[in-house]
């Protein structure tokens, strides 16, 4: 096995570059698994299966980093009076899987002003995304894994598998092939036949200090989500917030106000809080096919992307699907 990626050599880290990050480096790493709306499809079992699957491997991964874990729980804050009715429905279904309702009462000691409650998930919440790449990394150091810190430039058919071929002209052999390169799977997969265009769309995160008040965070949940904006505390006066935004590749001013005053419902304590980092980066998204993108294209061929939003929590269902898949390729063909 090899794994071609010329980011490989590069430290996991934000530092020194607000831009041009990789989607999950950009990321905040949050899990929105079980408060998913709908109960049935694709995009609800990968979920499930995914949520599942998160606390096996937090425990395998924590031997490389341990402090690695899964940060819970998730409060999503009700917009409007529909939206409670929904998350009370929700709740009502989902008791068995840690779902429960907050009165605005409740939830007044958290964010004063959420007059319609809010759903609170147990087990959703969100792991670092940085302390998860750095394991990762340490762990398939462990495995009999090819690592090459080079772009790919094309794949081809060739014989009965694939010639995968670098940008210095190199190139090499496999039985099977895994895409997953988010914006340039297109481009590799387009001189194959297969149409699978992507959308680019930027999301923005803040590090926040704040300044006028002392928020005692032990009562917060490890994520709380307003208006599609995530607020996680990230130590004593510090806090992350983000969003995916906007569609485009450049950030625009405006889209990051929006994000500091949440619709100009912000608490006086976060409007007051002073930047002290700010970077962004794209997540692909496909054009009018549901995200992600897993499928077998061909034998030998698989492609995994397209994740969207949802790359961090879906990572353990879509490493799965794959080793599933080339398992089931390779028993077919007896290689």
């Amino acid at each position: 096995m090899t794994i071609f990626d010329p980011g490989l050599t590069q430290p996991v880290s934000r530092t020194n570059s607000s831009t041009d990050l990789n989607g999950t480096t950009a990321s905040l790493g949050v899990l929105m698994g079980h408060v998913f709306r709908r109960s049935s499809g694709r995009g609800w079992r990968l979920r499930r299966r995914s949520m599942e699957l998160w606390p096996h491997w937090i425990t395998k991964l924590r031997r490389f980093v341990p402090d690695l874990a899964l940060q819970t729980p998730l409060l999503q804050v009700a917009g409007d009076e529909a939206t409670r009715v929904r998350f009370h429905d929700l709740a009502g279904q989902r008791q068995q899987l840690g779902l429960t309702t907050l009165s605005a009462a409740e939830l007044n000691g958290i964010w004063p002003g959420a007059e319609h409650g809010g759903l609170r998930s147990e087990q959703d919440g969100r792991v670092d995304p940085l302390k998860l790449q750095q394991s990762l990394r340490l762990a398939v150091g462990e495995l009999q894994v090819g690592l090459v810190a080079e772009p790919v430039e094309a794949v081809e058919r060739h014989n009965a598998g694939w010639r995968v071929w670098r940008a210095g002209g190199q190139h090499d052999d496999f039985f099977a092939v895994v895409i997953c390169a988010a914006m340039a799977s297109s481009t590799l997969l387009a001189p194959l036949g297969h149409d699978r265009p992507m959308a680019p769309v930027l999301g923005q995160a803040l590090r926040l200090e704040l300044n006028n008040a002392a928020i005692d965070w032990h009562h917060w949940p490890a994520v709380l989500v307003d208006q599609g904006f995530n607020l996680i505390p990230d130590g004593p006066g510090r806090l992350l917030l983000g969003a995916t935004v906007e569609p485009g590749t450049e950030a625009a001013e405006d889209p990051l106000a929006l994000m500091r005053s949440l619709h100009d419902q912000a608490p006086d304590w976060l409007r007051s809080a002073t930047v002290v980092e700010h970077w962004s980066g794209l997540r692909a998204r496909p054009v009018e096919r549901p995200a992600p993108l897993l499928e077998h294209l061909e034998p030998g061929l698989l492609l995994a992307s397209g994740h969207y939003r949802n790359g961090v929590l879906l990572m353990p269902a879509s490493a799965e699907w794959i080793a599933a898949e080339l398992n089931h390729n390779l028993l077919i063909t007896g290689a």
